[in-house]
């Protein structure tokens, strides 16, 4: 099963896949300050809450190593701010971002006089990657546990976006199941929603999961329900961007729609993330911040114009699925089934 070098160190820069040029041509690109990694997410050249997350941690390292070169810094924290603000303020919705830099953050506050600080943020940013990969990996066996099985036919799942490999530090959390299942033997197919306007499902999630040798089926967003009502989905796995203290979830546009259809279709909604992405400082899906992008991702695509001219758009890039639709959350910890405040703080215990 594939990871892929999504955002990885590569001779002292940052290299980080372009997925927007994906499925039909693999090209990397290196970044050499946060600022020019801060551009990279932006323009979702590496997109996906946990890689998301990765990204920022190297962008901090390089950040680093750009300073020292010009000769380490009184005051490293001083020197760090500017560059690590534009970092943090390039997309607002997915917390691992965050959560990412505020790890980096702590490793500067530990520093003592004399320590090669550029050296331990890399090693903390290597360790945030690796333990992403592992955190999907026993996500994945986690999720994998929980999905219907049939003697005389295959498991179908759907998912929305791209949660894969691509999404993360590699192996990835909705893929992730899904991959952890086929690695146990499981007959698992797949229908992969396209996920406008940006397309992640159709050029990300069906490019990973072919590469994979795993059966896919690509639908339009907009064929879910249909499938549903006819029994052709078993299951709905989904990533996610920001799980509230509560249980709700924020995901890539249109996934409360799909927890809707599978409540009315009594099919079970499965979101699979790891402890990164759960902010207990978040009361509820109200406050989680909600990205709107650019028009032009509606009206155009690469490039074309496919709307009418002059037509109003909105463009936002997430919505919020109430936890009462979750069936369980699944992360590396354990699975939640029906999550509620509660429950979700026990994950924080051991």
């Amino acid at each position: 099963m594939s990871i892929f070098d999504t955002a990885v160190w590569h001779d002292g820069r940052v290299r980080m896949m372009d997925q927007r040029l994906l499925p039909d041509q693999e090209v990397y690109l290196e970044y050499e300050s946060a600022a020019a990694v801060a551009d990279g997410i932006r323009d979702m050249v590496v997109r996906g809450a946990p890689a998301i997350g990765c990204a920022a941690a190297y962008g901090f390292a390089v950040e680093a190593k750009r300073l020292a070169a010009d000769g380490n810094p009184s005051d490293w924290r001083a020197a760090l701010e500017p560059g690590i603000k534009i970092l943090r303020e390039c997309r607002p919705t997915a917390v691992n971002l965050m959560w990412a830099i505020d790890r980096m953050w702590g490793v500067v506050d530990a520093a003592q006089p004399g320590d090669d600080l550029p050296a331990k943020l890399l090693a903390e940013a290597h360790a945030i990657r690796d333990e992403d990969i592992d955190s999907c990996k026993t996500m994945g066996r986690n999720g994998a546990a929980q999905l219907p099985q049939f003697p005389d036919r295959p498991t179908v799942v759907m998912t929305h976006c791209n949660a894969g490999a691509l999404a993360t530090g590699g192996y990835g959390t909705a893929l992730g199941v899904i991959r952890a299942a086929v690695e146990a033997g499981q007959n698992i197919q797949v229908i992969a929603n396209e996920t406008r306007p940006y397309l992640q499902g159709a050029r990300l999630t069906a490019w990973e999961l072919i590469e994979d040798n795993v059966d896919t089926t690509l639908v339009t967003d907009n064929m879910a329900g249909h499938l549903m009502s006819r029994g052709e989905v078993d299951a709905v796995v989904v990533g996610t961007d920001r799980v509230a203290a509560n249980g709700d979830v924020a995901n890539k546009i249109g996934t409360y729609t799909l927890a809707v259809l599978a409540k009315r279709h009594n099919i079970p909604f499965f979101v699979a993330g790891p402890l990164s992405t759960i902010d207990r400082n978040c009361p509820d899906g109200a406050h989680i911040p909600i990205e709107e992008r650019d028009a032009e991702e509606v009206t155009h695509f690469r490039g074309q114009r496919t709307a009418a001219l002059k037509v109003k758009v909105r463009n936002p890039a997430f919505d919020v699925t109430p936890a009462e639709l979750v069936t369980a959350l699944v992360t590396e910890k354990g699975v939640v089934t029906a999550p509620t405040r509660e429950k979700i703080a026990k994950l924080f215990e051991s």
